[in-house]
């Protein structure tokens, strides 16, 4: 089922079960987000992209990943060569927040994405920018034309944000500005709910997403003319931080991925899960209450590629 058709079933679906199956046999993709540094802190070479890649289609069948910025670690350079030698495709991404980390990501997707271009899935300008409030919609869409302009026509360009900026119209511009592509984050976790809560009957998950893919689509006129993919879910693993009720540890983590983001797959909607691996050499991150997160146990895998006990990526389902 494409995504274009499941806006009303998402707020009812609820969990399946029985054969296991590589997700992306499911018609919807299935995309991990993946760092630029080795749990060293080093950055990451070619050579240990394709053993990134390896990792991933081993555990799942996924031929796609999405990074964050173009430039950081020489991720472009670096990372193109490997997808295209793995039959991979990557979304590059562009920091677009200061003016000297637009120019330096831009200056990497002209020169790689060109250079490359069979294994350039999109190109998104601005991580959560606007839920930031850094830009505007009209201003965000600028810098996305400015970025498009440059690349081969099949190279889709767009953005990536919080579900609410979806929602509650903030990006109405981009809708309206013609963007190729959205990606919408939306996580369970950091609305403070428990797994029941993000897997159950009243999903959570699934409701944010519904409601912007059905902004978007309502207001674009289309259910076809933009593509959507969730940009961004995930849940940390045990030797994560706790954020009110919801709890990081691995089953927790096994239980949302089986069940939620296995659902919105089966339902004809693209996933990235954040994210493939443990980024062990992150520090602490000082969150809205002032206290610090830990940034580390987010992945499916370990910092050695390795799945984590008692989770699985692939997908159980008989029917909803």
């Amino acid at each position: 089922m494409r995504a274009s058709t499941v806006v009303a079933a998402l707020a009812a679906a609820g969990p399946l079960t029985v054969v296991a199956q590589n997700p992306h046999a499911l018609g919807a993709q299935l995309g991990f987000a993946l760092g630029t540094k080795l749990p060293s802190g080093a950055c990451k070479y070619t050579n240990d992209y394709e053993k990134d890649f390896d990792a991933i289609s081993a555990q799942t069948g996924s031929k796609i990943v999405r990074g964050y910025s173009a430039s950081d670690c020489n991720f472009a350079q670096q990372i193109l060569p490997a997808a295209q030698n793995r039959g991979f495709q990557v979304i590059l991404g562009i920091w677009p927040d200061e003016p000297s980390s637009f120019d330096a990501d831009n200056s990497a997707v002209q020169q790689y994405a060109n250079q490359y271009a069979s294994a350039v899935y999109a190109v998104t300008v601005g991580s959560e920018t606007l839920y930031r409030g850094n830009f505007t919609g009209a201003e965000l869409l600028q810098k996305i034309n400015t970025v498009k302009s440059g690349l081969p026509s099949h190279i889709k360009v767009g953005t990536a944000d919080s579900w609410n900026k979806y929602a509650d119209g903030t990006a109405d511009a981009l809708v309206t500005g013609g963007v190729d592509i959205l990606l919408i984050n939306a996580f369970a976790y950091w609305q403070g709910e428990t797994v029941d809560q993000a897997t159950g009957s009243h999903n959570v998950y699934f409701d944010d997403m519904s409601q912007a893919i059905s902004h978007v689509q309502q207001l674009a006129g289309s259910t076809t003319s933009i593509e959507i993919w969730n940009g961004e879910t995930g849940w940390p693993t045990t030797g994560g931080t706790p954020y009110g009720p919801a709890q990081a540890n691995t089953s927790w983590a096994a239980e949302y991925y089986a069940k939620s983001v296995c659902g919105m797959l089966a339902w004809g909607v693209n996933v990235f899960y954040f994210e493939a691996f443990d980024e062990s050499w992150k520090p602490a991150s000082v969150g809205d209450n002032g206290q610090p997160e830990d940034e580390k146990h987010w992945g499916a895998m370990d910092d050695q590629r390795n799945l984590k006990p008692g989770f699985s990526l692939k997908c159980n389902y008989l029917d909803w």
